[in-house]
């Protein structure tokens, strides 16, 4: 009973519970991936059956994960699967709970308008943008939000946050950003900015099939 009511893993090496942080990262790539492709079906097709489906997903994910135990979670166990031949990246599972925590309730608050309210329109759709940017803040750069709010709530508790943020003294030499590199970089969406009319222009190839059906009409 005490293993499936547990939250992350205790390692005599570390000073507080922890959870593999590519797993982390993994199940949110996950959930983002689906996600945003039922955020695209209502927003384009006016269809939020997926999105419905998501949230209730997504509630269950969140409930699992803080009532229960990480381990549990559908997403967190298809990105064990999917990191399990790399080597576990520790991270302190306090304010982890702390951030899924807000996510329950953001789910909760969500299924409230789905189901309770039987809302489907800019709302919803606002709320899911909301879930959408914070699994892609970790996912992508291993920014988790939540954590970030635990340690302003719990100044100086949080331990061994992603990427050493919580330790570090000041800033690496090696992640400085010079103007040189930011000209470059607008110089590159300048470009494209500038190709994106050409490029509306040009026809797509025929297809030589698609050419004899349109010349059979």
């Amino acid at each position: 009973m005490a293993k499936l009511f547990e939250f992350g893993e205790h390692l005599p090496e570390y000073p507080v519970p922890v959870l593999n942080e590519r797993e982390v990262r993994a199940g949110a790539g996950i959930m983002f991936l689906v996600a945003i492709v039922a955020f695209f079906q209502a927003f384009q097709m006016g269809n939020f059956t997926p999105m419905r489906l998501v949230v209730l997903a997504f509630l269950i994910e969140f409930a699992i994960r803080v009532l229960v135990n990480p381990r549990y979670a559908p997403a967190l166990v298809l990105g064990r699967l999917v990191v399990r031949h790399q080597e576990p990246e520790y991270s302190g599972a306090p304010q982890k709970r702390f951030a899924w925590s807000l996510g329950l309730g953001l789910a909760l608050a969500v299924s409230v308008m789905v189901f309770g309210l039987n809302m489907a329109g800019p709302a919803v759709l606002a709320a899911c943008l909301i879930c959408l940017s914070l699994l892609f803040m970790e996912t992508a750069f291993g920014i988790c939000v939540g954590c970030k709010m635990y340690n302003m709530v719990f100044p100086g508790q949080a331990k061994l946050c992603p990427g050493g943020a919580c330790s570090l003294p000041g800033r690496n030499p090696s992640t400085n950003v010079t103007a040189g590199h930011l000209a470059v970089m607008v110089a590159v969406i300048a470009l494209v900015a500038l190709a994106a009319p050409v490029i509306a222009r040009m026809d797509p190839p025929e297809r030589p099939g698609l050419r004899t059906a349109a010349t059979a009409r």
